[in-house]
């Protein structure tokens, strides 16, 4: 046998073109010099708001008609709740001041507890009339947008324009009947606009619309009866005056508290749903629910 000569190894090495590339150096960190600032405010990054649901901004010139109903009534509910409290101070005023006269008829009375009284009844009734304003004023602006929402939905025509609702509103003797009959209807059409009621029935307003009636009309009376009382001279018409006055700050406190129940129903039926109020369910069971239909199985299909 003979060796064969031994061949020489050949070492092949693949470089990229251009040479070996060079390791960048490795910078060194630098040394915290706090926060960036900017020379002007920066145009970039989220907006300036939390994290909310849609349709969770307050009504605006434009908006959507549910959306201006909402805001109006979350106003005329807030206003109405302090109304409330204000009336019911004025009504506890009044029965103390009465309480007063009996007891001044067996003795004199201290000048601080007089200063007091005084000082008390004078201060409610005059908040109490500025309360009652603003109350006119947002109960009607939202009356007034949740009858056009109403017959937008509904379909059904308004049986007076606005010019009208404000002229019975305003008119004393009218204000006896045109608001009560203004509120059925605009009920009537809500509940027409849900389906609850059809579009050709006649209004029949429920039991708390009517009892708002009553109680509207009832407030109006003893005001102006209070009012006019007091311009009677003698020990016993004043003390028959705070009688009438203490009846009729009971009864702003009663009408206050339902109407603003009212509002809160009545704006709960004409608007949608709020997502973030409604509650998770979970199925547990299905009760006498009819079997669904199982389509026939193809032939053609595998086993």
């Amino acid at each position: 046998m003979t060796n064969s000569p031994q061949q020489p190894r050949t070492e092949w090495v693949a470089t990229p073109p251009g040479g070996p590339r060079r390791v960048p150096p490795r910078r060194k960190p630098r040394p915290y010099a706090g926060p960036p600032s900017y020379p002007a405010v920066p145009r970039w990054g989220f907006p300036q708001l939390a994290w909310r649901w849609p349709l969770a901004l307050p009504a605006r010139r434009g908006a959507d008609p549910m959306e201006r109903v909402e805001a109006a009534a979350g106003t005329a509910i807030a206003v109405l709740w302090v109304t409330a409290g204000v009336a019911a101070l004025a009504t506890a005023a009044e029965i103390w001041r009465y309480a007063l006269l009996v007891i001044s008829r067996d003795g004199t009375l201290s000048r601080p507890v007089l200063a007091i009284s005084d000082a008390l009844v004078g201060t409610t009734g005059l908040i109490l009339w500025l309360l009652g304003v603003l109350c006119g004023v947002f109960v009607v602006l939202w009356g007034l947008r949740a009858r056009a929402a109403a017959t937008e939905r509904s379909g059904l025509r308004s049986a007076r324009p606005d010019w009208q609702v404000l002229v019975g509103v305003l008119v004393p003797g009218l204000n006896l009947f045109v608001p009560g009959s203004v509120l059925a209807e605009l009920e009537h059409s809500v509940l027409v606009a849900e389906g609850a009621r059809e579009p050709g029935a006649r209004p029949s307003p429920s039991l708390a619309v009517r009892f708002w009636w009553v109680l509207w009309a009832a407030t109006l009376i003893f005001g102006l009866l209070a009012f006019a009382w007091g311009f009677r001279e003698g020990v016993q018409a004043m003390a028959d005056g705070v009688v009438l006055h203490a009846i009729n700050a009971a009864l702003v406190t009663a009408l206050a508290v339902l109407t603003a129940r009212v509002v809160h129903e009545l704006t709960r039926l004409l608007t949608p749903l709020d997502p973030t109020e409604l509650r998770l369910f979970r199925v547990r069971g299905v009760r006498a629910a009819p079997q669904p239909e199982r389509p026939e199985r193809p032939r053609t299909a595998p086993r």
